[in-house]
């Protein structure tokens, strides 16, 4: 497998002016805390110093895993197609708070063990009916991570050409917490015990259990050390095109809006094959699972919200994105002192 983007770091040239034009608004220098480096990071990805948000989008990536064979998950597989039908009527979390904050919302069947018919909501782009146990078998083959990658590329392009600049990536799979555990640790170096969570409500014993069998997994893989190699052994068809997704937002100079555990792993991901795609990222949350705020400490992230959300799905997202709104707003329409007649 090969991939072909340009994604330069962000320029820091408009860098002094931001900050100047922050700094004459009608407060006290660095009064609005982080919403100014938050405004500064916007103005930076957009490379301009009149930002705006057009048309915010949440792509959900859904995948079943084969790893479920293995018991990893307190909740069977089906769950994945249940909460994609959810997700469709309108009453998950992340549907609830797209529609709050009018942010489109479309869910991408990458994967899903199941066959879910047709919805204006539901892009069909299954590679299969859920991966391979890679406790026993590569997760996915070359090709099935290949075209993965590409629906994440050629969904983004989509976006883009429809005229948004602010989009982000969420997930539901079964099972894929396991698969983003074993994929931050073979890419880190960072001891299994410090990636492995608890999921989606794992007791103390299928904690153990999960551990158990990833360690039997990753001595069964030890050959793939590669970013491309990892992602097609253990990773999921919803991770893979979360990949390509992050890669072509960055090379379209998008803002990217990031949410919880998984997604931040298919950042990771992302981020070895070319690493200035962290420029282009805003760290929505950390979330209450251990390894999510671990990986954010190897990102040297400093993420907006820390609500202790465990969910998934974007919804970390949908809660950050009124803080971006304001820091735009607060850059392009609050008064300064000369304009208001303020001394200072």
């Amino acid at each position: 497998m090969s991939l072909n983007f340009v994604i330069p770091p962000l320029s820091s040239t408009l860098s002094l002016a931001l900050q100047a034009k922050i700094d004459q608004k009608t407060k006290p220098l660095g009064a609005l805390g982080k919403l100014e480096s938050l405004a500064l990071h916007i103005g930076l990805i957009q490379n301009s110093l009149t930002p705006s948000l057009n048309k915010p989008c949440i792509l959900v990536f859904a995948g079943d895993h084969g790893i479920v064979e293995a018991g990893v998950s307190a909740y069977p597989q089906t769950v994945t197609a249940q909460m994609v039908a959810n997700f469709l009527a309108g009453g998950a979390a992340i549907s609830v708070f797209a529609r709050q904050h009018d942010i489109e919302l479309l869910i991408v069947d990458g994967g899903v063990n199941a066959d879910l018919g047709s919805h204006p909501k539901l892009i069909d782009a299954k590679i299969g009916k859920g991966t391979q146990n890679f406790l026993t078998h590569s997760a996915m083959t070359d090709e099935e991570c290949s075209k993965a990658l590409q629906v994440g590329v050629d969904l983004v392009l989509r976006q883009y050409e429809s005229g948004c600049n602010c989009i982000g990536f969420g997930e539901m799979g079964i099972g894929n917490t396991s698969s983003a555990a074993v994929l931050m640790h073979r890419l880190t170096g960072l001891s299994l015990v410090r990636c492995v969570g608890r999921g989606a409500g794992l007791n103390d014993v299928q904690l153990q259990q999960k551990e158990i069998v990833l360690q039997r997994a990753l001595i069964h893989h030890k050959g793939a050390t590669e970013p491309l190699d990892v992602l097609a052994t253990f990773g999921g068809f919803e991770v893979a095109m979360m990949v390509g997704a992050y890669l072509k937002a960055a090379e379209l100079g998008m803002l990217i809006l990031v949410d919880g555990f998984i997604a931040s792993t298919a950042l990771l991901v992302a981020n070895k094959l070319y690493p200035h795609v962290l420029d282009y990222c805003i760290f929505s949350h950390v979330s209450s699972e251990q390894g999510h705020q671990v990986l954010l400490h190897h990102f040297n992230a400093k993420p907006l919200l820390n609500m202790e959300l465990r969910l998934g799905e974007g919804s970390g997202i949908a809660l950050a994105y009124p803080l971006l709104q304001s820091a735009v707003l607060f850059l392009n329409e609050m008064a300064t002192f000369d304009e208001a007649g303020v001394d200072h």
